[in-house]
């Protein structure tokens, strides 16, 4: 099959083969992370991202020209990054992007340059880069397509080349990284960005792939008058399904539904022990998800803007009139949050759970990002609480690794303020970072000493498993309890107590003074008490200090100085 050039119509069906290519491939990815967490996975990350592209260049017209078509894959990608591989995911796609935006139609010699300006801009979006991750994967594929340059003009035969060279080397990503190894497993993200090519590819051979997106054909009811136009009260259609981690029990079911209820309308939530199936109109996706994933792992995700939405039963019209139509008439924006009174220094931390919210308002901090572990905020997410604040600088702290990149994301696309990204790469370190700051001190020694507090403290997390692997050393069974400290899991056990305890054996130092634990919603103070009291039988020079929390997933968060 010969293919010399492609044009901007085939190049936005290969990406929407590709986008729905990685959400149907999305679980697999999810079970090749490493650590057992019931955290938001690489899969759901990276599909989440792609998603957010997709939802921009379904709306453009069936023929684009080239340069929308790149601003809708670059932006939507970019607002819509979610953790780190969601980040990388859309640096490479901002790259190629960049590289072929100004051109009628890409030939062998443009993608070529196009795959090497994807991977050198997502390189930049990462300090310090490891062999064996998502980027070794992307440029293994830059490298080959260069090698192909003087062996043919064939897109098709370059690009079948360029993803059996990039599965050659994903298959050897687990001697790259040694706990890629010990688990068994690939790097996740690079085998999602595989997902991904290998379905544009398919468009590009001209096979039935379907461009058109999964996520919101999923669930989506007929449109009536009441959802169009200017009536409508809550904008998005959020509709998905729980794989349920363990039973509900029914005072939790109904609490989940009555918060579905505050949250929206027309909502509709059914469970049959194992699945349980959600659809409602909200204002606030974000938030929803965040709380489901307290009760498992979450699939067949759909958000649908239905102010965007053609109403059911209508002729499909022309690109033009579409666009006509809505320039004459065009529904209101939903309302914006109010903006804050101007002060010097302002703070924006990620949080989860209302307790660990409440402490950080307490030290100071103006807007607060629901979310971290359980659902990493996008770099939308973040970039809308910028817009929120009117300081001269503004610090954020996003207290999880996985939320870095996208905090660093937010931070460079907001031009006109002064952002600072607090290296905090869990909630301890969140609130180690505010004792830290001093009102009054120039912001680059706050940034500074924020950074030093941070860094200061040991920290831990006590969660479960949700499968079976083996890493750092242990052989983990679904449910089972792990205490896990920085990216070690450091005690494995089946009783929380016994775990922590254990875990908190392994923190503490001759030096420790004082220990804080933070009980989540499955926790209790009573439980955190006797954790405490088993360890102060052996070290009586150690203070407890037991706070709320209310994070979900984590029964604890622990810092120990």
């Amino acid at each position: 099959m010969q293919i010399r050039t492609i044009d901007a119509e085939l190049i936005r069906k290969c990406f929407l083969g590709g986008a729905n290519a990685l959400d149907a491939k999305k679980d697999i990815v999810n079970e090749l992370n490493v650590f057992p967490v019931p955290d938001g996975d690489t899969g759901t990350n990276m599909t989440m991202t792609i998603m957010s592209a997709a939802r921009e260049v379904a709306a453009l017209p069936e023929k684009p020209d080239m340069k929308p078509l790149c601003k809708a894959i670059s932006g939507g990608s970019l607002k819509g990054a979610r953790g780190n591989s969601g980040v990388i995911l859309s640096q490479l796609l901002r790259g190629f992007t960049k590289s072929i935006q100004d051109q009628k139609e890409v030939d062998s010699t443009s993608l070529r340059i196009a795959f090497d300006k994807a991977v050198s801009q997502a390189y930049k979006a990462v300090m310090k880069p490891k062999e064996g991750t998502i980027l070794t994967v992307a440029r293994a594929g830059s490298e080959k397509a260069l090698e192909m340059e003087d062996r043919t003009d064939n897109l098709v035969e370059t690009v079948n080349a360029v993803l059996i060279h990039m599965e050659d080397v994903l298959e050897q990503t687990p001697d790259m990284l040694p706990v890629l190894k010990e688990a068994g497993v690939v790097d996740s993200g690079g085998q999602g960005l595989l997902y991904f090519l290998q379905g544009c590819y398919d468009v590009l051979l001209g096979k039935e792939v379907n461009t058109e997106l999964v996520q919101e054909q999923q669930d989506k009811p007929a449109a009536t008058g009441e959802d169009s136009g200017k009536d409508i009260k809550f904008v998005y259609r959020t509709g998905f399904s729980i794989i349920i981690r363990k039973k509900i029990s029914e005072d939790k079911e109904e609490s989940f539904k009555s918060y579905l209820d505050s949250m929206g309308e027309k909502v509709s939530c059914t469970s049959d022990g194992k699945t349980m199936k959600v659809l409602l109109d909200t204002n606030d996706p974000g938030l929803i998800l965040g709380r489901a994933m307290r009760f498992g792992a979450l699939t067949q995700i759909s958000i649908i803007n239905l102010k965007d939405d053609e109403p059911a039963g209508q002729t499909p019209a022309s690109a033009e009139a579409v666009n006509e139509a809505k320039a004459e008439e065009k529904a209101p924006e939903p309302e914006q949050p109010e903006k804050l009174p101007h002060k010097t220094n302002a703070f924006i931390s990620v949080s989860a759970g209302d307790g660990i919210s409440e402490i950080f308002r307490d030290l100071g901090v103006d807007v607060i990002i629901e979310g971290g572990q359980t659902m990493n905020p996008s770099t939308e997410d973040i970039l809308t609480a910028i817009d929120r604040i009117d300081a001269d600088h503004i610090f954020i702290l996003p207290n999880n690794g996985n939320i870095l990149l996208a905090a660093d994301q937010a931070k460079s696309m907001s031009k006109d303020q002064d952002v600072r990204v607090i290296r905090t790469k869990n909630i301890p370190q969140g609130v180690a970072s505010m004792l830290g700051f001093i009102d009054g001190v120039d912001p680059d020694d706050n940034e500074t000493a924020m950074n030093e507090a941070a860094e200061a403290i040991i920290e831990g997390e006590v969660t479960y498993a949700v499968r079976d692997t083996q890493v750092d050393g242990h052989t983990i069974k679904t449910g089972d309890i792990m205490g896990i400290s920085g990216k070690r899991i450091e005690a494995v056990g089946t009783d929380i107590v016994d775990t922590t305890v254990d875990l908190l054996n392994k923190l503490m130092t001759e030096e420790t003074e004082l220990v804080t634990l933070y009980y989540g919603e499955e926790a209790s103070e009573e439980q955190a008490a006797k954790i405490a009291a088993k360890i102060g039988l052996e070290r009586l020079d150690v203070e407890f200090e037991i706070q709320y929390g209310g994070q979900p997933i984590y029964y604890y968060f622990i810092s120990v100085e």
